[in-house]
């Protein structure tokens, strides 16, 4: 079913206002991060996710990461914070790391097909503006599958117009390498994806 697609600028007084109305509605917002433009969905909305992966034609074994807007959310969708992510978390957020560990298990398993959720809070205004009036949100690129990761709202509209209800339009993103993945559900963590963050950076934090 095709949508009609809504561009508001980052300037509008009601854009946040507007994204919340349809992230709570159960629909799908694009908007800027310190990478690349994101999809988002509300993270206890199983329907809302399931489109996110039938909008961007994405295999449902790729789990969804989930942004927050701040550490002090990780609560309300991970378990007990091993030491060592709370240590990259408090050196590295806001900013391009992501931390893999057990999520709380009213999650939809839609999320993800293990017992695991990675966390990123993104640095970005426009983001996390969004992300402290709606909480928690199962986000991935907004593109096509396969497509060049979007920089702009024009790139989201050109992928996804008609399929998704709302991008919030902050300017072009920096793009770049997506954010370093590190697994800290063991003893010792494992980087999962190299990314901006190196291992080095991150052995430095964890001595």
């Amino acid at each position: 079913m095709r949508r009609k697609t809504q561009v508001l600028p980052e300037g509008d007084s009601q854009a946040i206002a507007r994204a919340l109305e349809i992230l709570q509605g159960g629909g799908l917002v694009a908007f800027p991060t310190d990478t690349v433009y994101g999809l988002g969905a509300r993270v206890h909305d199983a329907g809302a996710i399931q489109r996110i992966f039938r909008v961007k034609g994405r295999v449902h074994t790729k789990a969804i990461p989930v942004l927050l807007a701040g550490a002090d959310e990780i609560s309300k969708v991970a378990l007990s914070l091993p030491s060592n992510a709370e240590q990259l978390a408090s050196r590295f957020w806001p900013g391009p790391l992501t931390i893999v560990v057990w999520r709380k298990p009213d999650l939809p398993e839609e999320l993800s097909v293990d017992k695991t959720v990675g966390l990123r809070v993104p640095d970005h205004r426009l983001a996390l503006q969004l992300l402290t009036v709606a909480g928690p949100l199962a986000v991935t690129s907004a593109n096509r599958s396969g497509d060049p990761s979007p920089c702009t709202a024009e790139d989201v509209f050109t992928a996804l117009e008609g399929r998704i209800e709302l991008i919030l339009d902050g300017g072009k993103t920096p793009g770049g390498e997506p954010s370093t993945v590190v697994d800290c559900t063991r003893a010792v963590p494992q980087i999962l994806r190299p990314g901006p963050i190196s291992e080095e950076e991150i052995l430095r934090v964890l001595r």
